[in-house]
């Protein structure tokens, strides 16, 4: 039995649904999400969504949590959107974009160059004296999450001196080093 499938989903206004046999279809003022499903049933009474469960094996039961925190991801997305935020630190670390093509120095011999999927939003912050900023918006929160994943897989943060690419507020586990 899960607990969070058992939660009620509220739509917001300007959230549409579209239930059919096995695929979910969701929209709003930001886009359009859609998502396959089996094993559990969707009921929208008065814009409220409900999942159920209707066989109650373990496969069944695990799909239950994992459709509801989706769909409710789904309808959080089109309704008010995702951002995250990439910190770069180190010397001579920088980061800009031109529309969706996102630059990247990141210490090795060449730019890294890092053409951004057209549903995700980019925007490079560099002030003098801080860490440069990438920041990504989207309405799919998978799809960002992803993004974010690869951009930080180039320049992982490093456990000595903490340089590399970092979510904003993110706490490293620092190393002491060498003791004499």
């Amino acid at each position: 039995m899960s607990r969070i499938g058992n939660n009620p989903i509220l739509l917001p206004e300007g959230v549409t649904l579209d239930i059919q046999e096995d695929l979910i279809i969701v929209r709003g003022k930001l886009g359009e999400l859609t998502q396959s499903y089996s094993g559990v049933i969707f009921e929208n009474k008065n814009g409220v969504l409900n999942v159920i469960n209707p066989l109650e094996t373990k496969d069944s039961n695990a799909k239950h949590g994992l459709y509801r925190a989706l769909v409710n991801n789904m309808v959080e997305g089109v309704s008010k959107g995702f951002t995250k935020e990439l910190e770069l630190v180190g010397v001579g670390y920088r980061a800009t974009n031109q529309a969706q093509i996102l630059d990247l120095a990141l210490g090795y011999s060449h730019n890294i160059v890092f053409d951004i999927a057209p549903e995700v939003k980019v925007e490079t912050i560099s002030e003098k004296g801080k860490n440069p900023i990438i920041k990504l918006r989207s309405h799919d929160k998978q799809l960002i999450g992803f993004v974010a994943a690869k951009i930080k897989s180039f320049r992982k943060p490093e456990p000595y001196k903490g340089k590399g690419i970092r979510f904003v507020g993110e706490e490293i586990r620092r190393k002491a080093g060498k003791s004499a």
